[in-house]
């Protein structure tokens, strides 16, 4: 099994300051030798924040964070089968009353589909996954 990272996960390291080679090894020191990936939503999650810095340095180091974790771990794209699935999830959860996150839900789904657990510090949100191993980090 291996672990989709949340960008919960990774903003937190990115403010630390920690470089993503030290987070990895953190992370297979903590939880064993195992493929470490994450979604092109995190992706999106991290640029939006970058785009959002109050300042061009500051922007430019995350810009750098986010490079680096894109040459460093898998990057895996929303397919036709991480949507098909997501859309059924979503549907079910809101005849429920239950919303979630669009990008969560997809970030959660990704995972399934690679039989991954995800990393996060957001429980409240991945917990609506059905089926969906979290990992708290």
């Amino acid at each position: 099994m291996g672990l989709v990272l949340d960008s919960s996960v990774l903003i937190a390291a990115e403010r630390q300051e920690q470089p993503v080679r030290q987070m990895l090894v953190d992370i297979a020191r903590s939880q064993g030798d195992i493929e470490v990936a994450t979604s092109v939503i995190t992706i999106v999650e991290l640029a939006h924040g970058a785009a959002r810095a109050e300042t061009a340095q500051r922007r430019e180091k995350r810009l750098r964070f986010i490079q680096e974790l894109a040459s460093a771990v898998p990057v895996y794209p929303v397919t036709a089968s991480v949507a098909l699935r997501a859309g059924l999830i979503d549907g079910v959860n809101q005849a429920k009353g239950v919303r979630l996150p669009l990008s969560d839900l997809l970030i959660g789904v990704t995972a399934l589909e690679l039989g991954y657990g995800v990393g996060t510090s957001n429980l409240r949100h991945f917990r609506l996954v059905p089926g969906l191993a979290i990992t708290q980090l």
